[in-house]
């Protein structure tokens, strides 16, 4: 028993640093690095950036967003990702990202109760639940709880446009 001690003891020891390092790596990303990472949000990144929110989305927070991916941007009429991301637009995409976003940390256990959510834009979204099913505005999400260092992420397939 006390070699299987021992040995256990060298082999944690040897391991430790790689262990160290996989532990490090494990922690989560923030809202924007997890999006980067996940790949299919190449569109809300690049408007993201445009709006100058990458510091205010890295920032503690916590934030729940209800990320559209890129399919849901491409959705869009022929021109609208475009014509949001130049500088003269800036406001108008700075209100619809911001209409992605709410305050605080809501995992999807919390959200089906709701049936509203303020943004940060400052406008309500409506939530609805359907057979099982959970819609803001008239997104479906279809992810949910990515979580993140700063909150956690709700991928929706669709974008939803303040009032």
């Amino acid at each position: 028993m006390k070699m299987l001690t021992a040995g256990l003891i060298a082999l944690a020891a040897v391991l430790g640093t790689s262990t160290w390092a996989v532990a490090e790596d494990a922690k989560p990303k923030d809202i924007v690095d997890t999006a980067v990472a996940a790949g299919q949000f190449k569109t809300l990144v690049a408007a993201v950036k445009a709006a100058d929110l990458v510091d205010t989305l890295k920032s503690e927070g916590p934030f729940t967003v209800f990320a559209p991916t890129d399919e849901a941007f491409a959705k869009l009429p022929k021109g609208t990702v475009e014509s949001l991301l130049k500088p003269e637009n800036k406001d108008k995409l700075i209100a619809i990202l911001t209409y992605h976003v709410v305050p605080g940390k809501v995992m999807a256990e919390d959200v089906v109760k709701l049936s509203k959510a303020k943004t940060v834009q400052g406008s309500t979204a409506k939530v609805t639940v359907k057979e099982g099913k959970v819609m803001i505005d008239e997104a479906n999400v279809v992810k949910t709880d990515i979580v993140t260092s700063n909150g956690v992420i709700h991928v929706i397939d669709s974008v939803i446009m303040p009032e």
